[in-house]
């Protein structure tokens, strides 16, 4: 089965990048118009459920994203490659790490999803489990996590993106497998270079929670905070992004 993805440059540093629960592997905001196509290779799949493959049937597992990963670079013959996981795809990539350390050259989390599992009292758990079917819990998400601060369109664009283009029953199982799946053993002490890039005004996945969780389990990690970005720094602050993206990938 071929992986429909998006490609951007034909460079030689080659690098998988992987969506959030919201997304798709076209809803990342201007970014798409400032990645180096000359120094990069970018795939960017979408997972079974959503946008390009919302029609592919599957479990909707984090073991089966990372299976659709390996398949999608032995397709395109790269036999190591670099990953990019935006919040859920974080933990995405990490379980991609997990599968085939010998094949991830470096790993960038943006806003990411740590590899244990994500604690949730009853309210959070609550407003999560229920926006697979609840559009108003979805925009109430959207705004915690880029600080209530925000443009109603925008929020409500990426609302109707979400529910455009996945399924509500992918949306929920992935949901399930991120907040409970305990890749920690797996990873822990991986040598793997690692950037974690967190937005400043991200009240979910803060710069300290990066430090209790990823810079805890990778001794080559590195913790940077966009200025001016929550949660999206693609949309929010798009070249601040892809600067640090790729200083670090060149590096």
């Amino acid at each position: 089965m071929a992986i429909a993805h998006r490609r951007i440059g034909t460079g030689p540093v080659r690098v998988i990048v992987l969506h959030d629960w919201f997304g798709t592997s076209a809803n990342w905001g201007s970014v798409l118009d400032h990645l180096d196509p000359q120094g990069f290779s970018y795939a960017f799949p979408d997972y079974r459920g959503y946008g390009e493959r919302r029609d592919v049937p599957g479990r909707h597992t984090f073991p089966e994203i990372a299976d659709d990963v390996l398949a999608l670079a032995d397709e395109l013959g790269w036999d190591t490659f670099s990953l990019i996981g935006h919040s859920m795809g974080g933990k995405a990539a990490q379980q991609v790490l997990a599968r085939a350390p010998e094949r991830v050259e470096k790993l960038i989390g943006l806003t990411p999803v740590p590899a244990g599992p994500y604690p949730m009292d009853d309210a959070t758990h609550a407003l999560f489990y229920g926006a697979a079917e609840d559009p108003g819990k979805r925009r109430t998400i959207l705004d915690l996590v880029t600080g209530n601060r925000v443009s109603r369109h925008w929020l409500e664009r990426m609302v109707a993106h979400s529910l455009d283009v996945s399924r509500p029953e992918a949306f929920a199982a992935y949901l399930a497998d991120w907040q409970t799946r305990d890749l920690s053993s797996a990873v822990k002490g991986s040598t793997v270079p690692v950037l974690v890039l967190v937005g400043e005004h991200d009240l979910a996945l803060t710069a300290e929670v990066m430090r209790a969780t990823w810079q805890a389990s990778y001794p080559n990690c590195r913790i940077v905070t966009i200025p001016g970005a929550g949660h999206y720094p693609p949309h929010e602050t798009p070249v601040a992004f892809v600067t640090e993206v790729e200083a670090f990938l060149r590096g």
